[in-house]
């Protein structure tokens, strides 16, 4: 077997069960959209262990502030296209301001739009949470697996 063919078992392997932890981990704490944390799982495990922890935590901040800002923009307004907009415009100054970068910025529009967009009989506090802890689970799992067993560099060419 080639060490191409090698590597891409190797790596999915640890794909599969880096998503089949992050699920039977959110699972476990009944979080109903459980299916957030192996999605959260499947982009962490795309970086390096070094550009993973950067960008985790970018991740965590922005889907924390995403989750708030949707929880309130749901509890407090009506939805409409305008309010979305202008909601996703004001969460970009807010990363800014806070010194936030990209990863920060694209997890709490994301988490806004889920938090205020889909259409939920329980209170936005409840669905922000649940989001939270989900994609919480996700960067847990996926920053474990990334240490435990780190994807290897494929091997360096010498011909020209």
């Amino acid at each position: 077997m080639s060490a191409n063919w090698t590597r891409v078992l190797e790596q999915s392997a640890r794909t599969a069960i880096a998503a089949v932890v992050s699920l039977l981990v959110a699972r476990l704490f009944r979080l109903p959209e459980f299916y957030w944390a192996a999605i959260t799982t499947l982009v962490i495990l795309q970086s390096t262990l070094g550009a993973a922890l950067t960008a985790s935590g970018e991740r965590l901040a922005g889907t924390a502030l995403g989750a708030v800002s949707g929880a309130l923009l749901a509890t407090h307004s009506n939805p409409s296209l305008p309010v979305f907009g202008v909601a996703i415009f004001v969460l970009g100054l807010l990363c800014a301001a806070l010194h936030l970068d990209r990863p920060a910025y694209r997890f709490a529009s994301i988490t806004l739009a889920i938090v205020t967009l889909i259409v939920r009989n329980q209170p936005a506090w409840k669905v922000a949470t649940h989001r939270f802890f989900e994609v919480s689970i996700g960067i847990a799992v996926g920053l474990v697996m990334t240490a435990l067993w780190p994807e290897r560099e494929p091997p360096v060419s010498t011909t020209c």
